[in-house]
Formats: C-alpha cells, structure tokens, sequence
C-alpha cells in the first residue's frame, strides 16, 4: 500500500502564523504530519511551537540549526564550513529534543540535493553519530531539476552506514511554483519532461491549480505502487499563497477518498528499518 505523508520545512520566523492555520487542517482530517524544523527558528518561539505540535499526530524533526547547505548547492549556495555543518547536524537535533522532550530521529537538510548524501562521508558520519535514524536530502531530480521524482528509501550502506535510511520528498518545492521565491521555475524543468502532466504553463494561481498537481503525483504513486508519496511544502508560502488552506483541505480529502495509508516519516523509518533489505530495499507493497 502507498502511504501518503504531509511534511513541512518550517525554516522562518513567518512560519509560526502558518503552522497555527495547518495545524488546524490537520485535526480537522485526523491527518499525521512531519515538521522539519529549523533549529534557530525553534529557539525563537518554544512555547508556542510546543502547544502547537505537541501531539501525537505530529513528529518533529530536524531541519538544521540554521538552514546552512550541508553540500555545495548549484541553486542555494555554497556547503558551509566543516565546522558549521558538524553544528547544523549535531545542534539542530539538540534543539527539538531539548524542546519537545522526545527523540529526534530525522533530518532534512537545508534545500535538499539531487543526489541525497551518498557520499557525504564526513557529514553521514555525523547525522550516524548523532544519533538519526532517516535522512530526507533526496528533493531534486537530474541535475537538479524539478518535480523530484517519486523516488524510494534506501539506506546508506554502499557509504558505510547500513542503519541509517534515506527518505526522500517528492514533487515540488511549492514555494517555486508560486513566485514567491528568487528561483526561477522556467530554468529548472527537465526536458523532456518525465511527468508532463505536472509541468504548469505559467506560475500557478489559486489552491485549485495547487492541489491539481499534488493530485498527480498521488496518482502516480498509486499507479506506480510505489511505498509512500510526501510533496515539499514550507508553511510561509503556503500561508502567504492561501491563507485559507484550502489546498490542504482538498489533498488531505483526496488522500482519505482514496482510501490511503497516513503516516509520518519516522513511521515510515520505522517500517523500513524492520523490513531491512539494505541499500536495495524494492519498496514493494508487501514490504510495507
């Protein structure tokens, strides 16, 4: 069964005002979520990120301490410092658990990359060492195009660290998708196009256009029978594009029509980790 997980890179102090209106969406559905959270942005507002997400329908995870590259990035910038990817790494996990008094089992590096970490070896070793259990750095397509494909977990062993698993986003960055971020759409599409039905003519407009794009990659990864689907949403644009949530409101009804599995990324660790099958894991249905 393809599961289905909503997942959130929470990375600005506007994120809070937007994570309120999500969070409403998601009770409303009975709908788990993922919020990668910067580390910087949490320290500024503990007690409110605490009474929003404290609950067990969410999982908090790790999006850095302060959304520094962990790699060089062709679109984001420049890897930092040796030394500030260690305290991205090691500080960011610090600051949820210090935060929500649970374990944090997940990072999500600033932008993601189009090959995840392999070969990152330094930095593996200290996402290993710190004591995660997933990676979500697989965001992008070739050469770092957009939608990322529905690619699946796998784990880092060929890197040296059998127990640690990828688990990537899929889809859109939707804050490209909006304008509502220097990174220009139009240069980032891969030609010819592998999906074409979730290439847009121009910068979409209204939640309608937005969810109609999530929708096919949901029916993608139906068709597909792929293990899980998450698009890559940032609670800022999703409020500044549609302060109503009316997106959210139609993916998540659409997911539950479909009658999907929902779950969250360290659910879906937890699954995969069980199932074991190493860096070669098929992802099949009967492996979940």
């Amino acid at each position: 069964m393809t599961r289905y997980i909503a997942a959130y890179d929470t990375e600005s102090p506007a994120c809070l005002a937007a994570c309120r209106k999500i969070v409403d969406a998601h009770r409303r559905h009975e709908m788990p979520a993922t919020f990668f959270i910067v580390g910087r942005t949490l320290e500024a507002n503990p007690r409110e990120y605490i009474e929003l997400l404290d609950d067990p329908l969410f999982e908090i995870a790790s999006h850095t301490y302060s959304h520094r590259m962990l790699r060089d990035h062709p679109v984001c910038g420049p890897a930092a410092s040796p030394e500030q990817r260690e305290i991205e790494i090691r500080r960011g996990k610090d600051v949820v658990e210090d935060v929500f008094g649970r374990e944090c089992v997940g990072l999500r590096p600033g932008c993601g990359f189009s090959n995840a970490m392999r070969g990152a070896t330094e930095e593996l070793r200290h996402i290993a060492d710190a004591g995660y259990r997933y990676v979500s750095s697989f965001l992008w397509g070739p050469d770092y195009s957009l939608p990322a494909r529905l690619e699946t977990p796998f784990s880092y062993d060929s890197d040296g660290f059998p127990d640690l698993w990828e688990l990537p986003g899929h889809g859109w960055h939707e804050n490209v998708l909006k304008n509502t971020t220097p990174i220009d759409m139009r240069r980032l599409t891969l030609w010819p196009p592998e999906l074409p039905a979730a290439i847009p003519d121009a910068y979409i407009e209204t939640p309608e256009q937005e969810f109609a794009l999530n929708r096919v990659f949901i029916d993608e990864a139906l068709r597909e029978r792929t293990p899980f689907v998450s698009l890559i949403w940032h609670p800022w644009s999703l409020d500044r594009f549609d302060p109503d949530m009316k997106m959210l409101d139609l993916t998540f009804a659409y997911v539950r029509d479909r009658g999907m599995a929902v779950c969250t990324y360290a659910d879906l660790c937890g699954t995969v980790m069980g199932q074991g099958g190493g860096e070669g894991w098929s992802g099949k249905p009967d492996d979940m």
